[in-house]
């Protein structure tokens, strides 16, 4: 029931709500499903059959991930970092 003073409809609100849960837990599965295609690319192309030695390396792994779903449309990351070396 609307309150003729104030505007307010409670069921409004509620949907509202509803709206926002519904929303945040449909982006969570698109995030963890995105996550998890990155995981099986990464895995296709061997980045996980040896130590990670190198920061180019896990850079790579961690953008192979990252970009998920674009893996399979042509989007191949490769980082490349130097780190400084020590003085002698």
């Amino acid at each position: 029931m609307i309150s003729p003073f104030t505007g307010y409809n409670p069921s409004m609100s509620m949907r509202r709500t509803y709206n926002r849960r519904g929303t945040v837990s449909l982006l969570s599965v698109v995030l963890v499903v995105w996550l998890i295609i990155g995981l099986i690319a990464a895995g296709q192309r061997h980045y996980f059959n040896s130590s990670v030695k190198t920061c180019a390396k896990a850079g790579t792994i961690t953008v192979t991930i990252l970009a998920g779903p674009l893996n399979y449309v042509g989007v191949n990351p490769k980082i490349n970092c130097h780190t400084p070396q020590p003085s002698k």
